[in-house]
């Protein structure tokens, strides 16, 4: 009888995050389930961080690469280190554990940071489609159009439209008291489930996807004009040719970009739509599932820059092989064939 009793009470110990009344039931990974994930999240924390820490230093180090659009791609790589470094640790302990152990103001606080950095790329990525649009349909007003002034513009709407909107639900009770009839902000103890959580998909989806519409707006018009310049390669000069070729690259590579992002986003961000109207049925681990697959997308900028930019393979060759050191390096044309 006693060792039934003492089993009941282990598997009650296991079920639940805390040993008190209301508190949230946990899911128990067996050992090897919960290593195999937690190496997993920390290989693409590790790729999140130090690819996109290596984007932040080139830019920043090589003159070369002082460009308006370079700086925006700067803007977006400290975006994801962050997310990388202050968000997906936290999120790794409450996917693997399923609990959340960390308080109700470290919940809030991470999840404005996780909403700010998600948010901050998507405005930057639509910011960087507007400079390629410029660059390749209006390339004679290009360098006076689209300047290092306008850039950090650019920069500092990308960072404080998230950053303002995002505080304004989190942290004030507006949304709270407007809903506060449907959903509880606290279900269980042991939950960082917050109304502004359950409700991601309402109340980003308009920042999420008009910014999306205008991005792939803007491709398929660079699309066609990319197609028509073409046909007038043969008539360029060389130096202009150069030029146009490393135009067509970068806006190919930030549509690659674009719909990665899309690819990424797209099933959370759905997920959460639909799934505050159905009472919440997505099981946890699909919901975890689509939370990485979409955090997992800012370990995928640096890896495309790999395949499709001469300039940063270069980069990466001259500071793997600590030729950085030398005071000419700075100063080295990474577009030079």
């Amino acid at each position: 009888m006693n060792t039934v009793s003492s089993q009941g009470e282990e598997e009650h110990s296991v079920a639940f995050c805390y040993q008190v009344n209301g508190s949230c039931p946990r899911t128990v990974h067996p050992l090897g389930v919960q290593l195999v994930i937690y190496l997993t999240c920390v290989l693409g924390m590790l790729i999140t961080v130090l690819g996109n820490l290596f984007v932040v230093f080139a830019v920043s180090y090589f003159k070369a690469l002082h460009t308006p659009t370079n700086l925006l791609l700067l803007s977006l790589a400290l975006a994801d280190m962050f997310l990388g470094l202050l968000v997906l640790p936290l999120s790794t302990v409450r996917s693997v554990e399923s609990c959340w152990f960390f308080g109700d103001v470290l919940c809030r606080l991470h999840t404005y940071l996780d909403t700010l950095f998600c948010l901050t790329s998507i405005f930057h990525l639509c910011f960087i489609s507007i400079d390629r649009h410029c660059a390749i349909c209006e390339p004679l007003l290009y360098p006076s159009k689209f300047t290092i002034k306008v850039a950090f513009r650019y920069i500092l709407a990308g960072w404080g439209v998230p950053a303002t909107y995002t505080a304004f639900f989190l942290y004030t009770d507006v949304v709270e008291r407007g809903l506060s009839q449907w959903l509880e902000e606290m279900p269980c103890v042991g939950s960082c489930q917050l109304l502004f959580n359950k409700f991601w998909g309402w109340l980003n989806f308009p920042v999420f996807f008009f910014p999306c519409l205008i991005m792939i707006g803007l491709y398929v018009k660079i699309f066609i004009v990319a197609t028509k310049q073409v046909q007038q390669i043969s008539t360029m000069t060389k130096s202009q040719t150069g030029a146009s070729k490393r135009e067509r690259k970068a806006a190919k590579t930030l549509g690659i970009a674009v719909g990665i992002y899309l690819l990424c986003w797209l099933p959370f961000t759905i997920d959460t739509l639909v799934d505050s109207l159905l009472n919440f049925i997505t099981p946890p681990l699909v919901f975890d599932i689509f939370i990485w697959f979409a955090y997992f997308n800012s370990a995928c900028n640096p890896i495309i820059y790999v395949f499709s930019y001469r300039w940063f393979r270069k980069a990466l060759k001259l500071i793997l092989s600590r030729e950085i050191f030398s005071p000419r390096t700075p100063t080295v044309d990474l577009y030079q064939e």
